[in-house]
């Protein structure tokens, strides 16, 4: 797993960035990230937790394994389904501190 601060990629990130988990790494250079967050209702005074799932692209010195937490930036298309890039991998230890925008 890498340890870097931020990765180098070969996209700019131009967008916004959230913090997600990996669910899935069996496409190539690809992963399905999960990112969830909660919703309010105003009808009843709670919230109510929601997620997306995206595809993001994996540049090639990352290795990502399912659970992984990992910042996620957005980017221009790189594929149908793909304009995310991944920014950085979190350590276990490592806090996340998730940024709203």
């Amino acid at each position: 797993m890498s340890t870097q601060s931020e990765i180098e990629s070969e996209y700019p990130v131009r967008g916004g960035t959230f913090v997600g988990r990996v669910v899935s790494t069996k496409m190539d250079k690809s992963a399905t990230v999960r990112w969830e967050y909660a919703e309010k209702i105003p009808k009843f005074e709670r919230y109510e937790r929601r997620n997306t799932k995206i595809s993001v692209h994996v540049p090639e010195n990352v290795t990502l394994e399912e659970g992984d937490q990992i910042k996620v930036g957005e980017t221009r298309p790189i594929s149908k389904t793909k304009s995310h890039v991944v920014m950085k991998v979190f350590d276990d230890e490592e806090e996340v501190q998730v940024e709203e925008e």
